[in-house]
């Protein structure tokens, strides 16, 4: 009887080892980075005809444009957009939502989505491009890769540190000092 509790503790602890050895490695700086790559390049497939502007060139664009010139939609969650979002940008989930902020803007209006990594705004960059909308980017890795290159963020006007990072599986697209909670 004694044997078999201790081959079964064994067995129960190479199991733990491995899920161990899996979570750390799988978490890894090097191995997200890589996983992020591959998702942002999934992505872009899965919408050819969406217009992507890097973080960097989105960053030159914020400190060169003027008040209307560049519209910022984030597509997030209300409660993602509260805990924080790029200085300026608009919440909007939907087209529904986006529309009332775009009424009586001109078609060639420059317009720029994102959400936390970048699949739920090319959703609502195809859309837009769809009824018309000729001047509208999508932004690559979103607002994860925003912060994860410690771009400022912000809430309530105030300039903070943290990103809700939705849940564990696609909070390992950023940086772990970066997760609200």
């Amino acid at each position: 009887m004694r044997i078999l509790e201790i081959m079964l503790n064994i067995r129960v602890n190479k199991w733990i080892f491995l899920l161990l050895f899996l979570f750390v490695g799988f978490s890894s700086p090097a191995f997200c980075s890589d996983r992020f790559e591959q998702f942002k390049a999934r992505t872009k497939d899965r919408f050819p005809g969406v217009s992507w502007v890097s973080v960097e060139i989105l960053r030159q664009w914020m400190e060169e444009k003027k008040g209307d010139e560049l519209i910022l939609l984030d597509v997030r969650s209300t409660e993602e957009f509260e805990v924080s979002h790029l200085a300026g940008s608009l919440l909007a989930p939907t087209l529904d939502e986006a529309w009332p902020l775009l009424a009586g803007l001109l078609r060639e209006q420059l317009i720029v989505t994102y959400c936390s990594v970048g699949y739920r705004s090319a959703v609502l960059a195809e859309e837009l491009e769809k009824i018309g909308f000729v001047n509208v980017h999508n932004l690559e890795g979103s607002l994860f890769e925003w912060a994860n290159k410690g771009y400022p963020l912000f809430q309530n006007g105030k300039r903070v540190r943290k990103v809700h990072f939705y849940n564990l599986w696609w909070g390992m697209y950023l940086k772990k000092e970066l997760w609200a909670w």
